[in-house]
């Protein structure tokens, strides 16, 4: 997943983009609007709103005019003023400075899954041999129907909405099961268990130890 983050500030800048990409994102830096609007389409934005050559505002109306694409205002402005506008200029979420590197990765990672399930997956998908269909809460592979339980499934497309980028245990069971579960987070293991069963190859689902998990098509 491509995040342009457009921040000013070399020292927030650059412990978000070691964070970020630790995290499974590519990252793409820029210091100003200009650079900002000329950027290649990202799959997110991280928008500041302090920028040298024109307010983030602005960046926000141009980028919304042009594209669908989420973005996230990060600034140290807490106005409710501030925020509303923002909002209705077409960001997705507004984040406060100071903020924790998880929350940030958090919403980052439920806008990513709020506006591709709106957008993008609502027909079939295809991941190389693989088919999901999320209207018809169907798996095909290699051209067989998967008997997928209703929990598999939902982890499956959880995990194929950003396909390549990590899901920690605590969103998948904030997202499949439920935000307030206080069980163990065995149960996403045993899932995954039976889902690199079903698919027959456990490349499918690669772990990463301590974390969580991502989907990758064998090669």
């Amino acid at each position: 997943m491509k995040v342009l983050l457009v921040e000013d500030d070399e020292d927030i800048a650059e412990p978000l983009i070691v964070g970020l990409r630790r995290e499974g994102f590519e990252v793409q830096h820029v210091s100003t609007a200009a650079a900002a609007l000329a950027a290649a389409p990202p799959d997110l934005v991280l928008l500041d709103l302090g920028l040298p050559d024109a307010h983030g505002f602005e960046v926000c109306r141009q980028l919304r005019a042009r594209s669908s694409v989420p973005i996230i205002m990060v600034t140290a402005r807490d106005d409710e003023i501030d925020r509303v506008t923002g909002l209705e200029l077409g960001a997705d979420d507004y984040v406060v400075k100071p903020f924790g590197f998880r929350e940030l990765a958090a919403r980052i990672r439920a806008v990513t899954r709020r506006t591709a399930g709106t957008q993008v997956f609502n027909g079939t998908q295809q991941l190389g041999s693989l088919e999901i269909d999320r209207r018809e809460h169907r798996v095909v592979l290699d051209g067989e129907e998967l008997a997928l339980t209703p929990k598999e499934f939902d982890l499956l497309a959880l995990l194929a909405v950003d396909a390549g980028a990590m899901v920690t245990r605590r969103d998948i069971l904030a997202e499949v099961w439920d935000p307030h579960w206080y069980g163990t987070t065995r149960t996403v293991d045993v899932h995954i268990a039976s889902l690199r069963r079903k698919l027959g190859h456990p490349d499918w689902i690669e772990t990463c130890r301590g974390v969580g998990f991502r989907l990758a098509v064998p090669q």
